[in-house]
């Protein structure tokens, strides 16, 4: 490894960070996966019913989301350029799990508004990554 293709230190920083923020939304997605009669049953009426209406695509989607976020940061602390499709695919979870919360369910509605926020930010990073795994492969840090 030589100087020119060595990643800076921000560069182990942010991957770092964004493997801990995937790893929460694996943690998050287990947790919706997994939901016990009991916690439904702390539900609202309302995000019981929201709940239980989420098709299963939206819960793969989901899925994708977080474990492909995952498996890109992984690929980026290995070096690896593969992590930009990676992020690629999880960003098409992403997309394909909040087009339904905000757009074809009453998601606001039980939520209100800030249900918009979340869905931004996951975007945001998203597309970060993808460009942080494209400025890694453009700079040689990436193999």
């Amino acid at each position: 490894m030589t100087d020119s293709n060595k990643p800076p230190v921000w560069f182990w920083v942010a991957s770092v960070a964004a493997l801990l923020w995937n790893i929460m939304g694996v943690m998050a997605y287990l947790g919706q996966a997994y939901t016990s009669v009991e916690q439904l049953e702390q539900m609202t009426q309302a995000q019981r019913e929201l709940f239980e209406a989420q098709p299963a695509w939206v819960t793969a989607a989901f899925a994708i989301a977080v474990f492909g976020g995952t498996l890109g940061c992984i690929a980026l602390l290995l070096r690896k350029k593969w992590a930009k499709p990676v992020f690629f695919i999880s960003l098409l979870g992403i997309l394909g799990q909040f087009i339904y919360g905000l757009f074809l369910s009453n998601t606001i509605e039980v939520y209100g508004n800030q249900a918009i926020f979340m869905p931004i930010l996951v975007i945001v990073i998203g597309v970060l990554l993808i460009l942080l795994a494209k400025k890694g492969i453009q700079k040689g840090w990436l193999s």
